[in-house]
């Protein structure tokens, strides 16, 4: 609940300022950006487990994330400490974003949503397939475009 007043806040904040105007070009080169991103963070995963999304999420005080199964956000040490956990017991992760839809907030932020599928295979051998739904604030830092927060829901 912190987190949403801390948020709402800065959005009240910032709507009462003088808006922020991109022109369709860095509007296009953002979407562009993030759209790698995306793909290169689904591609990274697949290709080195769980342990490289910490390449892709922002560590800061700023980050937060609503996990699956999960009814209120939890902070960046809380997500790491879950990716270690958890990287043990996957052999593969398979993520793809489908209807990826990137909106572009300002030079530095940008919200997305999109459909993941998501196949995971453990130690086992056993595949488990999820449908999902994110949405997110992705922002831009000196090494590359981070995810800052947001949610992922399980649909099927």
């Amino acid at each position: 609940m912190k987190y949403f007043f801390i948020i709402f806040t800065a959005v009240l904040l910032a709507s009462c300022g003088e808006p922020i105007k991109l022109s369709e070009k860095e509007q296009e080169d953002i979407i562009n950006d993030v759209t790698i991103m995306m793909k290169n963070y689904c591609k990274d995963v697949k290709q080195s487990g769980l342990t490289a999304e910490f390449r892709y999420l922002d560590n800061s005080s700023d980050f937060f994330w609503v996990p699956p199964g999960y009814k209120s956000s939890i902070s960046y040490d809380s997500v790491a400490a879950i990716l270690k956990r958890n990287a043990s017991i996957y052999k593969s992760v398979d993520n793809s974003y489908q209807n990826l839809r990137i909106i572009p907030l300002s030079k530095e932020l940008a919200s997305y949503t999109a459909k993941v599928n998501s196949v995971m295979t453990d130690t086992t051998g056993k595949t488990s397939a999820f449908t999902l739904i994110e949405t997110g604030i992705v922002i831009k830092r000196k090494d590359g475009w981070k995810l800052l927060n947001g949610q992922t829901t399980v649909i099927d």
